[in-house]
């Protein structure tokens, strides 16, 4: 998944403070670090650690990410340090706490056929959307009620929390928006099916994250898919009264389904695999 942006500039010499600093970073490593890495490093003060941090940038050692974070430019990037790095790494620095979620996720775990080229950070904290070469990174706010079901997973050996298959279904659910509409979270869903989803954890999910609407959306699409969920009965009894759009992303028409308090924009055979 990685991505290269060319530099315009070739790298300068490194002073032997700065060639100590990236040998223990590195060494130690780490790929993106920040002010606060050199400055702890080296021993000096944040002013100094700033300029450290610039100087370094500007000779192409560093390519600066954003405000405070940086990546390292490695040897093997040659003298025009044409590098970067895995995306959900760098996602990793762009909210604390955090976790990839949504398209994301759904292609972390072969969920889909697609391949979003937006990454997707959930975080229960207030952080900013970004893009980095060239790649959007969107960030989702949510309610720490929300913000469970992720699990440690190595990206080039460094860990990175990503959602784990069932929350990664419970998700889309809550927000088809960010999981490219109803007929992705079908796919998903059947794809889950297929390689042994933990329906009973999904229906446990469904219930902390307490949405109404998520879970009437897994409910219908379980019984179209012909999917079994162990605790279909609770979570029917949990519908909400009032009628959620099937799929959000699309235009609000169609009829309403008192069985599943959804109004059914979607049709049916929409959900159906596309032919490959």
């Amino acid at each position: 998944m990685s991505t290269i942006e060319q530099s315009k500039n070739i790298r300068q010499g490194l002073s032997s403070r700065e060639s100590r600093l990236l040998t223990r970073l590195a060494g130690a490593g780490h790929q993106i670090i920040s002010v606060d890495d050199i400055e702890t490093t080296l021993g000096i003060p944040p002013n100094t650690a700033r300029e450290v941090a610039s100087r370094l940038t500007e000779k192409g050692w560093l390519d600066r990410l954003f405000s405070g974070t940086y990546l390292i430019v490695p040897l093997s990037a040659g003298e025009e340090a044409v590098y970067t790095t895995h995306e959900y790494l760098i996602a990793a620095h762009v909210a604390e706490p955090m976790y990839i979620g949504y398209y994301s996720a759904l292609s972390h775990h072969g969920l889909t056929e697609q391949v979003p080229r937006t990454v997707y950070v959930v975080t229960p904290t207030r952080a900013q959307s970004r893009e980095i070469h060239g790649v959007p990174y969107r960030v989702t706010t949510v309610t720490d009620r929300k913000f469970f079901g992720f699990e440690p997973t190595s990206i080039e050996g460094t860990t990175v929390q990503v959602s784990d298959l069932e929350k990664t279904l419970v998700d889309c659910a809550d927000h088809p928006g960010f999981c490219g509409g109803l007929r992705e979270l079908a796919t998903a869903m059947r794809a889950a099916d297929e390689r042994g989803c933990d329906w009973e954890a999904v229906g446990e999910y469904l219930e902390r994250l307490d949405n109404g609407a998520a879970t009437k959306r897994i409910v219908y699409l379980a019984d179209q898919l012909g999917i079994g969920l162990p605790a279909r009965e609770e979570l029917v009894a949990s519908f909400t009264s009032g009628y959620s759009a099937l799929d959000p992303t699309r235009p609000d028409t169609g009829s309403t389904d008192s069985t599943y308090r959804l109004q059914i924009n979607v049709e049916p055979a929409m959900l159906e695999p596309t032919e490959s």
